[in-house]
């Protein structure tokens, strides 16, 4: 059906009156057009065509905008398809019709041809390269996307990252135990960064490997595996989006590192499972396979405390003359807004962990836009809750030998550390009592997501039978900007004896005679002391 509409569309034309290009500064050369919507190729285009000239001013539908001017008088600009980083338009027309009915059919036939542009914009076969805005660039905004891949291509990032030898060395001995999964295959590393995990793939005996590598670290990448000839000529840096970019062939293998704090942030995961959908032959692997979220609920009235205090500053009355406290309730609902990354004690957790899996083998993308994991633990002390603490480990299930790369609690630490959702409201809870809630996680254009958590304690004991909430308590919180707080408070500082004062050497005898002598004139010289106030 879709194609004989376009078939239909495309034979309809629309007489203009004039068409003058915008970088020409001669007002002469405006003359009669023809305007034509086509498709080629698959890319949607708008076409005019003077009629005193051979030249042909071509549109794609997918980047084209009309601006009105007047009843008949528009301008239609193109953005530059040639850079994605700032957004230029790289040829425009001024167009005019002989009747507002023209220009109101052309207007209608404009806004139709450009949705038909997404649709199919959207449903491009695997191993395509379309012209028009890629999926990435549609969901993400631009300023995000600049600091996400500004960040990535500096090396120091990426030394940060490779000097988290839980996570290198997982990722290694994942891939060198599993050799028969790469030996004489075809890997893609997804997010290659500096090319550590191509490198990995290669020294496995992978027949070939592409590393795509969106940021300036792939230039670096291409000096760092040319500096190792052994993987060289195995292995091909490619600088691009895996929306966007284009293979040769089908892959056996793809590798990554596309996990953020609480495994979903920065929103590479979907990146990943569309490298699968585009790359990936139908009985490929993926390393990882699978990820696991958990969570549980913890008590730490230390890191409560110190949150609270940090609005304190917001309650001043006369600060310079000025009153503060007006500002002092959002102060308060900011710092509870942000999730806490550190490393914590796993005893501050009162009750056993739960864990919401994730398998990338069989998520789609759009899964990832909204996930809602359904909450419930029962109690294990009696104790004020303060929030939620979460982490993830993820799974590589290879042929040989299954390995997992976790961030938990009491483990080695990992540049991922965990989180917590600290409550602003904190819950009281006794042993054997049920919590439930909701961990809601929405996805938002700067690569993160919005945390909406809600704990409940339930009736308990004898009253357990009647169900019913006792006490709830609800936060928001912004994944994309959380509280680092790497160095903690200890729990209880023991007070120190104050250093003693070097003492003087006494080198003869004489001196140990001197100060004997004044320690008995001291005390003589002391009152009498009355023996039943002593007593």
């Amino acid at each position: 059906m879709e194609v004989s509409s376009v078939k239909k569309l495309e034979q309809m034309e629309f007489s203009l009156e004039s068409v003058t290009d915008l970088s020409s500064s001669s007002v002469s050369s405006s003359s009669p057009a023809v305007a034509t919507f086509s498709c080629v190729d698959g890319v949607t285009e708008l076409r005019f065509l003077p009629s005193d000239s051979t030249h042909c001013f071509n549109f794609d539908l997918a980047s084209a905008q009309l601006f009105k001017l007047g009843p008949v008088h528009f301008i239609c600009v193109s953005d530059s398809s040639s850079s994605t980083e700032e957004k230029s338009f790289s040829q425009g027309v001024n167009i005019k019709f002989k009747t507002e009915k023209d220009s109101k059919d052309f207007c209608d036939s404009f806004e139709e041809w450009t949705k038909d542009a997404v649709v199919q914009g959207s449903s491009l076969q695997n191993g395509t390269v379309s012209a028009k805005k890629s999926k990435f660039d549609n969901k993400i905004e631009a300023s995000s996307a600049k600091m996400y891949f500004h960040y990535y291509g500096q090396l120091l990032h990426q030394q940060n990252m490779l000097q988290d030898y839980v996570r290198t060395g997982t990722y290694y001995a994942a891939v060198m135990e599993n050799r028969s999964d790469f030996a004489g295959r075809i890997v893609v590393d997804v997010g290659a960064g500096s090319g550590i995990l191509s490198m990995f793939a290669a020294q496995a005996g992978a027949k070939h490997v592409y590393a795509v590598e969106a940021s300036e670290m792939a230039e670096y990448a291409r000096k760092l595996i040319a500096g190792n000839p052994l993987f060289a000529e195995r292995i091909t840096v490619i600088k691009g989006k895996v929306e966007d970019i284009d293979l040769p062939e089908k892959a056996d293998i793809l590798i990554s590192e596309p996990m953020g704090t609480l495994l979903v942030n920065e929103r590479m995961l979907e990146s990943y499972v569309i490298a699968r959908d585009r790359f990936m032959s139908p009985k490929g692997k993926m390393f990882p396979t699978v990820g696991r979220i958990h969570m549980a609920p913890f008590s730490d009235e230390f890191l409560f405390i110190e949150m609270a205090n940090k609005a304190m500053f917001w309650q001043q009355q006369n600060y310079y003359g000025v009153d503060l406290t007006p500002l002092y309730g959002s102060a308060h609902q900011g710092y509870f807004s942000q999730p806490v990354v550190d490393a914590f004690d796993p005893r501050v957790l009162v009750a056993p962990p739960m864990f919401h899996m994730i398998d990338f083998t069989q998520m789609k993308e759009e899964d990832f836009y909204e996930i809602d994991i359904p909450l419930k633990f029962t109690a294990s002390m009696c104790t004020r809750l303060h929030g939620l603490a979460c982490w993830f480990d993820v799974l590589f299930d290879g042929s040989t030998v299954q390995r997992w790369l976790t961030t938990a609690p009491g483990a080695p630490t990992t540049h991922w550390y965990q989180i917590r959702c600290v409550l602003s409201q904190p819950i009281y809870v006794m042993a054997g009592q049920e919590i439930t809630g909701r961990l809601h996680l929405i996805a938002h254009s700067a690569q993160s997501y919005t945390i909406d958590l809600t704990l409940s304690a339930k009736m308990w004991g004898p009253g357990a039978s009647q169900g019913g909430i006792l006490q709830s308590s609800t936060c928001k919180f912004d994944l994309k900007e959380p509280y680092y707080r790497m160095s903690q408070p200890q729990a209880y500082p023991v007070a120190q004896e104050p250093p003693l004062q070097p003492q003087p050497e006494l080198s003869t005898q004489q001196d140990i005679q001197t100060q004997n002598d004044e320690l008995e004139e001291e005390l003589l010289q002391q009152p009498p002391q009355n023996p039943s106030t002593q007593l």
